[in-house]
């Protein structure tokens, strides 16, 4: 066998939307909205840079259907760059690029070549000794194991298998196509390009079972560097794994510790801080998009509750201060606490702690959990789909699933603020 290198990508996504950043202002909204089209630009552009034998691409090119056929042109005109480079694509569609996904199809290049969903398919490029199996989902819902069926290794060749899978729920991924980690090690191959979770890992060596992770961060549960995998074969061993950095915009979690800060000024100090050495440290030339999580005891902890729109402004004031290109702030979460305990707030004698230790103990109120779910769980069940679906904010999402004891936990410490405020 000859020496030889390959590009493993997943999870591209093409125009999925990046949640909080699409209404972003300023010159970076651009390169904001198109953020998944510029990653698989430098993909390619690498793959390209790299003199790679092949691209495999295991599932989700797709992030659903096509609002119009713009996004189908963009993709094939990448593979048109990479068929002037004489560069060959081996892809797979996941769920949410099935064919029942994807109503409208476009003829690709001749050089990318998209594996069936009726059954495993194989593919060989006989100059390099190599053979590609894999099967794309038919519906967006598989729950069968495919890799069982997938074939037995060509003989004498170097065998790769190709799967969009959940393998056990990693990650908390929907399990599609599930199958444990020892169907892939007794398969025979040598190297499994998976794709589906989200979060590059490399699960075994020799065989080599890969995940690469998505290739553009989209959500604050999708943080650090995205990107592909690079891999190097010789005389039928795997050599190099290398990570391949694709994506445009980079997602973090600032913590600030605010300790004993006393005034509103300080905590934006503290943030300014936290966002300079963000900024330094994990950024990695590209525009950092930042959740803040503040922390700690601190006796603004009140003001940042009831002024949480004008704590996100100056928040994302600092950011602009720091060059409009440079960071952006999605949000900021209050998890601070006063000074004095909550406990021991409730513990006053006065008609202020007879109302905190109602609201302690309003999760045992019957009446009141009949209330909620009367008044709140009605506006839930009028909400859209869409709206209920991957809900960030815990209050929300508690309203969501009916839990009615985490509602009334999740808005008591606004509500003690509230009343603490009103008090001075």
């Amino acid at each position: 066998m000859t020496e030889f290198r390959f590009l493993h990508a997943a999870d591209i996504h093409l125009d999925s939307p990046l949640k909080g950043l699409a209404q972003y202002e300023g010159t970076a909204a651009e390169s904001i909205r198109t953020a998944t089209r510029e990653a698989l630009e430098r993909l390619v552009g690498l793959a390209i840079e790299e003199q790679v034998s092949f691209l495999i691409i295991a599932g989700d090119l797709y992030d659903g259907d096509w609002r119009d056929y713009r996004t189908g042109l963009f993709f094939v005109s990448q593979m048109g760059r990479l068929n002037r480079a004489g560069i060959p694509v081996y892809l797979l569609y996941g769920n949410h690029d099935a064919r029942s996904q994807i109503t409208r199809r476009l003829t690709l290049p001749g050089n990318a070549h998209v594996f069936q969903s009726r059954s495993p398919q194989s593919f060989e490029i006989g100059e390099l000794n190599v053979a590609l199996h894999g099967q794309s989902f038919r519906q967006r819902d598989v729950p069968d194991n495919l890799a069982l069926s997938y074939p037995q290794p060509s003989p004498g060749a170097f065998n790769i298998g190709v799967l969009h899978t959940g393998l056990g729920g990693m990650g908390g991924h929907e399990n599609y196509a599930p199958c444990s980690l020892a169907d892939l090690i007794n398969k025979g191959y040598d190297y499994w390009a998976l794709g589906h979770v989200h979060r590059a890992e490399v699960l075994h060596t020799r065989p080599h079972i890969v995940f690469p992770g998505n290739l553009q961060g989209r959500h604050v549960r999708e943080t650090g560097a995205k990107g592909a995998s690079l891999v190097t074969v010789d005389n039928g061993e795997i050599t190099e794994l290398d990570a391949l950095h694709c994506d445009v915009v980079r997602w973090t979690v600032v913590t600030v510790d605010l300790g004993p800060a006393a005034g509103f000024g300080e905590v934006l100090d503290r943030i300014r801080n936290a966002l300079e050495d963000t900024v330094d440290t994990r950024a990695g030339g590209r525009l950092l998009a930042c959740r803040i999580v503040l922390r700690g005891r601190t006796e603004v902890h009140d003001r940042l509750l009831t002024d949480g729109e004008q704590l996100l402004a100056e928040a994302r004031s600092i950011s602009l201060g720091l060059g409009e290109d440079t960071a952006w702030v999605e949000k900021v979460v209050v998890a601070t606490g006063p000074p004095v305990s909550p406990e021991t707030m409730a513990n006053r004698e006065d008609a202020l702690g007879e109302l905190l230790r109602m609201l302690q103990g309003a999760d045992s109120d019957a009446d009141l959990r009949r209330r909620i779910e009367t008044d709140i769980g009605g506006m839930i069940r009028r909400l859209p789909a869409e709206a209920r679906s991957d809900v960030d904010d815990s209050v929300l999402k508690a309203a969501i699933d009916g839990d009615h004891a985490g509602v009334i936990a999740g808005v008591t410490p606004f509500l003690s603020a509230r009343l603490l405020g009103d008090q001075d």
